[in-house]
């Protein structure tokens, strides 16, 4: 069994060159060597042979292999279908604003947590991605694009509070200087509400950007869209996502899908206006994404406008996310299942 070099920190690899009996040192220049993308210890030129033998030996660097690229039309959003090495395919979305370049990445090869309204469970779980995997979502992303990221957003394929241990520790590779060096407060990670480990996420002190999938003002609605509601109630969540800003002093997010005639009445925004009230929050109205075999309609654009302004007089400040990369399918999980249809893993 290969180690998988890209996941150590500092202290890990530091270790590990020592035991295998080179200076200390090294690790550092090796550091510096995957910061930098590459694929092969063959292309650490200032390391001595005998090093890079060693670690050809007893590691492997983790990439992510292009296997479909697709370019939207009306903006510069590119969907990517990524591999990894054991042939499994997961989606980012890498998206253009003004204050610099966004990706979404994934935190898993499917997801176990199956919400009526996403794509990404309809085409099964296979397994957790390793922190090395999200990482080189991000770098191969860049080096295609040549460009540099600025911010992360953990939402595509997979739950990431479902790959806790893996996740906190990408985000601190991330956000670490001999790494890519992003910012946690550039770094935005979202849950369908796995309560237990929102309290152990706070309590890591990592002050990224928590983003909750809430999608319905009450548990009945929230229940029979999202499976993680039959086991937690919204006032648990709720409850842990206040301890969440009291610890880490980030304002939490909240993601409302807007279905058509399921959750968008105007009795539906009075109900979530007074559950909310009081919380540092903002609501994200998200009209739903088309999913074959839901029969899910997005809300128009009156409803939206009416949702808004009901939140907007309890105080509550709530957006519609703008829809980027309509014309490719951008929302996760729909080109991997294309990819599985057509013959692939």
């Amino acid at each position: 069994m290969l180690i998988d070099i890209k996941s150590m920190n500092d202290d890990e690899l530091e270790k590990f060159i020592v035991d295998g009996g080179f200076p200390k040192f090294r690790a550092k220049q090796i550091r510096q060597w995957l910061s930098k993308s590459v694929e092969s210890f063959d292309e650490m030129i200032n390391i001595p042979k005998n090093l890079r033998d060693f670690l050809t030996s007893s590691c492997y660097i983790s990439v992510a292999n292009i296997e479909k690229k697709l370019i939207s039309r009306y903006d510069k959003t590119v969907k990517y279908l990524f591999s990894f090495f054991d042939g499994e395919c997961v989606e980012s979305v890498l998206m253009s604003y003004k204050h610099g370049w966004s990706i979404c990445i994934s935190t898993q090869i499917g997801c176990k947590m199956g919400c009526t309204f996403c794509a990404t469970g309809r085409s099964g779980f296979s397994r957790s991605l390793a922190p090395s995997e999200m990482l080189a979502q991000i770098e191969s992303a860049q080096k295609d694009m040549n460009i540099k990221i600025s911010n992360v957003v953990l939402m595509g394929m997979g739950e990431p509070l479902d790959n806790f241990e893996n996740v906190v520790k990408f985000i601190r590779l991330a956000s670490s200087p001999t790494g890519l060096n992003i910012g946690m407060r550039h770094i935005t990670l979202s849950t369908c509400g796995i309560v237990p480990k929102i309290y152990e996420l706070a309590n890591q002190h990592i002050p990224v950007t928590l983003s909750v999938s809430l999608h319905a003002p009450n548990d009945e609605i929230r229940q029979r869209t999202m499976p993680i509601a039959k086991k937690y109630s919204i006032n648990e969540l709720l409850k842990a996502c206040k301890d969440y800003f009291d610890t880490t002093g980030r304002r939490v997010t909240f993601e409302y899908s807007m279905i058509s005639g399921v959750n968008d009445s105007d009795q539906n925004a009075k109900e979530l206006a007074k559950r909310l009230e009081g919380m540092h929050s903002h609501v994200n109205l998200i009209p739903v994404n088309t999913v074959e075999g839901t029969g899910y309609i997005k809300s128009n654009i009156k409803r939206q406008q009416s949702f808004i302004n009901i939140l907007a007089e309890k105080n509550i400040t709530a957006t519609v996310r703008r829809t980027l990369g309509s014309d490719i399918n951008a929302s996760c999980g729909q080109l991997r299942r294309k990819h599985q249809i057509e013959g692939g893993k």
